[in-house]
């Protein structure tokens, strides 16, 4: 059983996806994070969230941001309801560091 001073690792991360048809471009965004206690994966947890744009618009960096924070917040709120009743009931997801997210190599999904 984890105690609540037990050392749990929490790693977080981000995949941008791009998503396209005949109609509507768009891009997805898949938030990953793993629990680890003594040497082993107690929990992966994934969550994706997409956005659907119309070819005509143009959407920028501020944009983009705005997107990973809202799916970011969608995956962490999810989360915070399953881990209810489980070993990781007193334990978040890590926080999210934008500065670690590449805004402008994912705006050219979005072309």
């Amino acid at each position: 059983m984890i105690g609540p001073y037990d050392t749990v690792e929490n790693q977080l991360s981000i995949e941008a996806l791009k998503k396209r048809n005949s109609i509507k471009k768009g891009v997805a965004f898949r938030f990953r994070t793993l629990f680890i206690f003594e040497n082993e994966t107690i929990l992966d947890y994934v969550g994706e969230d997409s956005y659907v744009i119309d070819f005509d618009d143009v959407v920028d960096k501020n944009e983009v941001a705005r997107m990973v924070r809202n799916t970011y917040s969608k995956f962490t709120e999810k989360f915070d309801f399953r881990k209810i009743g489980t070993a990781l009931h007193n334990r978040s997801i890590r926080a999210l560091n934008e500065s670690n997210v590449d805004i402008d190599a994912i705006v050219p999904l979005l072309a």
